[in-house]
């Protein structure tokens, strides 16, 4: 069976998609693409090609939360909506957090949908 819920935590250089139900988790890290430009001599990441791999991540998943920094979080929102719609609008929160280890990302994503399926009624996940 495949999780119906996931959680993300977001950053510009990587992201964690983890995928859980009462029983599994399933993390996948992914990372941002960057190379080195002789012009300014800095790294330049295809953050747009990022995102969408995130959003390819999140295939299948009924509800995700987003976690991250407030520019992070910003930044795939726009990303999302504007050429993801059907993953934007599978995204039920935007939470802003401060480096949480696994296991806490995973408690906190699932008391929101707990929250969050109580108050709509729906069943809920331990």
């Amino acid at each position: 069976m495949t999780p119906s819920h996931a959680v993300v935590r977001i950053d510009h250089q990587a992201a964690e998609v983890i995928r859980f139900d009462a029983e599994q988790v399933q993390v996948q890290k992914l990372h941002a693409p960057s190379h080195e430009t002789r012009q300014h001599g800095s790294g330049v990441r295809d953050e747009h090609g990022f995102f969408a791999s995130v959003c390819d991540a999140l295939a299948g998943i009924a509800q995700v939360l987003v976690t991250g920094s407030k520019m992070a979080l910003i930044d795939f929102r726009h990303c999302a909506e504007k050429h993801r719609p059907p993953v934007a609008a599978r995204i039920v929160g935007w939470d802003l957090v401060d480096h949480p280890s696994e296991a806490q990302l995973v408690a906190h994503a699932r008391q929101h949908f707990i929250e969050r399926d109580g108050l709509a009624g729906s069943r809920t996940i331990g």
